[in-house]
């Protein structure tokens, strides 16, 4: 193993030159917005639970009823004896909030991209994505061997562009894009890019993984692909795919991280449903993540933010890692986002706000920020 071990140490040699080597750090989430890292308890901006829903007690105690009832996995694909009953009462439900006729669930939002993707297009298709979209987005086109063309972010020109010059010369065509970007916060000008759809015969498939719960579903006619995940605003796992119902069953025979990987357990299917009936019931909780993230911006005289994340651009590696470590002596948990998650040159600090934060904690993390920016 000694050629293998030394490929791996002269990769990490130059992922340490550089600045983007990861590394994981033990952290425990003691309460919806605080962390325990050695031993010191900090205040969390960087987490992805907007509506601090994984510790949400009515989440937590369905995941237990759901263990105690059906057990801790789904021992099979849900093809062959996973399909327990939570899956078709979820989905429905599912289908019901987003406004379509059918949902599919799976294992993650990865996963859901990596199969919905080659299962509608390939060989002779064409696939438009957003330059800034996810890396799965980005792994479902390649899979696919369909045409794959980037457009630049969010340009609705350079988009109608590309279907203008290559529609016409591939069978079908799937524009992909995030609806709120991941690392920038930003929104995706989907009404636009569904009119550029219906005018050029293309399907649009939206990304909604940070948007779901948060900001108001986009018309099933507009975007008849709404993919999102139950990781983030559900505070469970999984990823789900809401759709025509004709569209739902060619998947349950074509998408293959459905076919052949494990279902669901049933404590993340049912803290999902809990947290989409908390969802439904507290608009006002909803709203909070994006009222903090404006407060924050408001505070430091940043742009007014579209969504709940927040980003603030360093440029180089090293002087972020030293950023978001000062931040942390100050007690705030803020992560530094580093290429490749990010193009070089753009690394940051990501700030994601939850409806849990209050505005006094939101305050001292903006005087904080103000600090450490000005010395």
């Amino acid at each position: 193993m000694t050629s293998l071990d030394d490929f791996a140490r002269r990769k990490l040699a130059a992922l340490d030159a550089a600045d983007t080597r990861r590394r994981l750090t033990e952290t425990f989430r003691d309460g919806a917005v605080t962390a325990i890292r050695a031993g010191r308890q900090l205040i969390s901006f960087c987490c992805n639970d907007y509506l601090n829903m994984t510790r949400h007690p009515a989440v937590m105690r369905a995941a237990q009823a759901a263990i105690g009832t059906y057990g801790a996995g789904a021992a099979a694909s849900r093809l062959v004896t996973g399909n327990h009953p939570l899956y078709p009462l979820f989905e429905a439900r599912l289908a019901r909030f987003k406004g379509t006729e059918a949902a599919i669930v799976f294992g993650s939002g990865y996963l859901a991209n990596i199969s919905i993707v080659p299962a509608l297009v390939g060989a002779g298709d064409l696939v438009l994505v957003d330059e800034l979209a996810h890396s799965c987005l980005m792994a479902g086109a390649r899979l696919s061997g369909a045409a794959q063309r980037s457009f630049r972010h969010n340009d609705l020109e350079h988009l109608g562009d590309l279907l203008d010059s290559e529609r016409a010369s591939h069978g079908h065509c799937l524009i992909l894009t995030d609806r709120v970007f991941s690392m920038d916060g930003d929104l995706a000008p989907v009404p636009e890019m569904a009119a550029l759809a219906r005018d050029h015969d293309a399907w649009l498939m939206t990304d909604d993984a940070h948007g779901a719960g948060l900001l108001p579903h986009p018309d099933p006619a507009d975007v008849p692909l709404q993919m999102g995940t139950l990781s983030k605003s559900f505070g469970s796992y999984g990823g789900y795919l809401c759709a025509s119902a004709a569209l739902v069953e060619l998947l349950h025979s074509r998408a293959r991280a459905f076919v052949y990987t494990t279902g669901l357990p049933p404590a993340s299917v049912a803290a999902a449903a809990a947290a989409l009936d908390l969802i439904e019931a507290d608009p006002a909780w909803c709203a909070r993540p994006l009222a903090n993230a404006r407060l924050f911006a408001r505070t430091l005289g940043l742009p007014v933010p579209d969504s709940q994340i927040l980003p603030i651009i360093i440029g180089d590696s090293a002087s972020t890692l030293d950023l978001s470590g000062r931040l942390l002596e100050r007690g705030f948990l803020v992560t530094a986002i580093r290429p490749p998650t990010v193009p070089p040159g753009t690394a940051r600090l990501r700030f994601t706000f939850t409806a849990a934060h209050e505005p006094d904690q939101v305050l001292a993390l903006a005087a904080a920020v103000k600090d450490v920016l000005a010395s």
